[in-house]
């Protein structure tokens, strides 16, 4: 495709066949150097334990241009390091650090046009781990596939930073000591339903409580809960099936450090939403999207508002994407240098 055709004032969250990307295999215990391809089909075996079992996990991350052309990327060190997690859990090897940090950079630079232009949007990396071979048994796979792709981006949810609707969901994202904690398929192809049924209800999502006792907002949708409270708190779920996000990281501790409040990681109950003034949804691919309300049974609870942004939420929101852009000087480590 060309970079001509696209209308960076109108960038969604859809798929768009790039340059190149990059592949590697695990075999014979080792991961290979790894190679850029043009080719954006991937060859695995019938038998492979990703389209049977389950057996991935994968990634979101962001390239940004910045106001001098230069390219940022957003803490890669903490995607190589959930992704390992993420690998660990489901009986597949680590992708070093170096190597998946090499792997963003590399697939950055061979798709450099694509990159929105500063203030635009952004590069959205996809890196992901598959089991493949042929195999038939319920075991981990005899070989790997790590990859990664890239598309540019705009706003996840329609309008941006506007303040949405969400839905209590009756549905579970993930089981007790199952695999919430990490980022793998499953976890989404539960959320499918539950997703499409709020949409059609009107809502940009559904919220999910806790699956042991429906009493607890866990996640929204696919990104994490966050509410400020009126003594100046931040407080978001801590939860062993609630996925660690590097945004919700990352707005932790900005909250602590650069708005001075206090961060709380502890139970977010259902029944008590009044102890919030506002509400986000916060991830990778939606950043920051303002809770103007929560659906729960017959009753709708308005935070800050259904038409407005709060201000801690807006400070919180110009701090994260300043220092993604480049335009804020960010804490040591949070950026790496693409070009």
């Amino acid at each position: 495709m060309s970079n001509e055709s696209i209308n960076w004032d109108k960038l969604g969250f859809d798929y768009i066949k790039t340059d190149k990307r990059y592949l590697s295999y695990f075999r014979n215990g080792e991961w290979d150097k790894g190679t850029l391809t043009e080719d954006n089909q991937l060859h695995i075996s019938e038998g492979s334990t990703a389209l049977h079992y389950g057996q991935q996990c994968f990634e979101g991350m962001k390239a940004y241009r910045c106001k001098d052309g230069s390219i940022n990327l957003f803490r890669p060190d903490q995607n190589a390091l959930r992704m390992q997690r993420s690998c660990d859990r489901l009986l597949m090897p680590q992708v070093p650090t170096e190597q998946f940090i090499d792997a963003c950079k590399q697939v950055v630079k061979a798709n450099e046009r694509f990159i929105p232009p500063y203030g635009k949007g952004a590069l959205y990396l996809r890196p992901f781990v598959i089991g493949v071979g042929d195999n038939i048994g319920v075991r981990t796979a005899p070989e790997f596939i790590f990859s990664i792709f890239a598309i540019p981006v705009g706003s996840y949810f329609k309008g941006g930073m506007t303040p949405h609707k969400f839905l209590i969901s009756d549905y579970d994202r993930a089981a007790p000591q199952g695999t919430g904690a990490a980022k793998v398929g499953g976890n989404y192809a539960a959320s499918l339903q539950p997703g499409y049924k709020a949409k059609q209800a009107g809502f940009a999502d559904c919220i999910y409580l806790d699956p042991l006792t429906h009493t607890k907002i866990e996640e929204v949708g696919s990104a994490n809960f966050f509410g400020i409270t009126a003594n100046n708190e931040f407080i978001t779920p801590k939860s062993a099936s609630v996925l660690p996000g590097i945004t919700r990281l990352s707005l932790m501790e900005l909250a602590q450090s650069r708005l001075g409040l206090k961060v709380i990681e502890g139970d977010v109950l259902i029944n008590n939403l009044d102890r919030f003034v506002e509400a986000g949804a916060c991830g990778t691919a939606a950043v920051i999207t303002p809770i103007g309300g929560i659906q729960y049974g017959d009753k709708l609870h308005v935070f800050y508002s259904e038409t407005e942004v709060g201000p801690v939420t807006q400070k919180l929101y110009n701090e994260l994407t300043g220092i993604q852009s480049g335009d804020i000087e960010g804490p040591a480590g949070w950026i790496v240098k693409v070009a």
